[in-house]
């Protein structure tokens, strides 16, 4: 007697919204130009030698995963990785350039991002890069990276200030444009820090990176709340990494303010922790309690795995790490791939 098929239920792929890609031809654009030396003494400063001497050799271990597309699917296989959403590493913003350079260099990005990911185009999609600290030529680098086949574009918490232009924080006006055609278009919005502004306070013991980091994107995060940017552009599709930072887990405290002070409530229409909801945010906080709270107080639907592959502050088991937070099977599927494949528009695996 033969048994009726039971159909196969397709499932989402395990989609990777974190992680990058190296451009040695960006390294090649830059080097030796005016400002270039500056900004890596300063970055020197604010990381400190001994995290100098450790990074150095970690990233040269490191550069197959980073340029070769084969190595990184072979290390995807290991990882039971089927996507990944790759975006420039933090280090090519060069927010130091002036327009001629800042636009070679996002040019160049997204080209090369592009050239990199069309190697294996069902597995790797892909983010460019705009210039921050020219707010004018933001859009324009918004259009090129998505004619360049990209979903959108990576970028810091801020632009620093230097000698050509001036600091800017995301809640700056000049930013609206950008908003809104990335609202218009759909375009993901990859928020990354690099560097913090607190400097050789945290030039020990890579507190640049481990407190630092997380310091930048509760800040970034907070002016795009406070400053109302996210009630005027409801369809912005933003991705934090790390988690957010110390935001989500801390948003109580943004509560108190908003309702306890006219100049805090001032800009926003609602309490800051509901806007957690109309955020993403990767899973890397190297936690599984936090990671808990962080689907708690943002939804299963807004955070997606995220690994920050290949660096050693990323995780080398981002499914493992996922599956340590004990979450639901709907809530472990959503995070896995669910919600990015629905975010990127991918077709789901049979």
């Amino acid at each position: 007697m033969s048994h009726p098929t039971v159909p196969t239920v397709p499932t989402a792929p395990t989609v990777d919204v974190h992680a990058h890609v190296l451009l040695p031809e960006v390294d090649a654009l830059v080097a030796g130009l005016p400002g270039h030396a500056e900004a890596k003494a300063l970055d020197a400063r604010r990381n400190g030698r001994a995290a100098l001497a450790v990074s150095g050799p970690m990233v040269r271990e490191r550069i197959p995963r980073l340029t070769d597309v084969s190595v990184r699917l072979a290390a995807m296989d290991a990882q039971g990785v089927d996507v990944q959403l790759v975006s420039p590493s933090p280090s090519h913003y060069h927010y130091w350039a002036d327009e001629e350079t800042a636009e070679k260099v996002y040019r160049l990005a997204n080209e090369a991002t592009a050239a990199h990911c069309s190697a294996a185009p069902a597995r790797l999609k892909g983010l460019g890069l705009a210039p921050l600290q020219h707010p004018q030529q933001a859009v324009q680098a918004l259009e090129h990276a998505l004619e360049e086949g990209l979903l959108g574009i990576e970028i810091s918490s801020h632009a620093p200030g230097s000698e050509l232009h001036e600091a800017r924080e995301l809640s700056d006006p000049a930013y609206e444009p950008l908003w809104t055609r990335a609202d218009e278009t759909g375009a993901l919005i990859f928020l990354h820090p690099f560097g913090c502004t607190l400097d050789d306070r945290l030039d020990q013991w890579y507190l640049s990176n481990t407190v630092g980091q997380p310091t930048e994107n509760a800040v970034a995060l907070s002016h795009l709340i406070f400053s109302g940017v996210l009630d005027r552009h409801p369809g912005l599709r933003l991705i934090a990494a790390h988690g957010g930072g110390y935001l989500p887990t801390h948003i109580g405290r943004s509560d108190h303010a908003w309702s306890a002070r006219t100049d805090a409530g001032a800009s926003c229409a609602h309490p800051p922790s509901s806007y957690l909801k109309r955020l993403y945010f990767d899973s890397l906080v190297h936690d599984p309690h936090v990671l808990r709270e962080l689907v708690r107080a943002a939804g299963a639907d807004r955070v997606l795995l995220g690994s920050d592959f290949p660096f050693d502050m990323g995780s080398e088991d981002p499914v493992g790490a996922l599956r340590a937070a004990r979450l639901t099977d709907a809530d472990l599927d959503a995070v896995r791939g669910g919600n990015a494949a629905a975010l990127l528009q991918l077709q789901r695996k049979a």
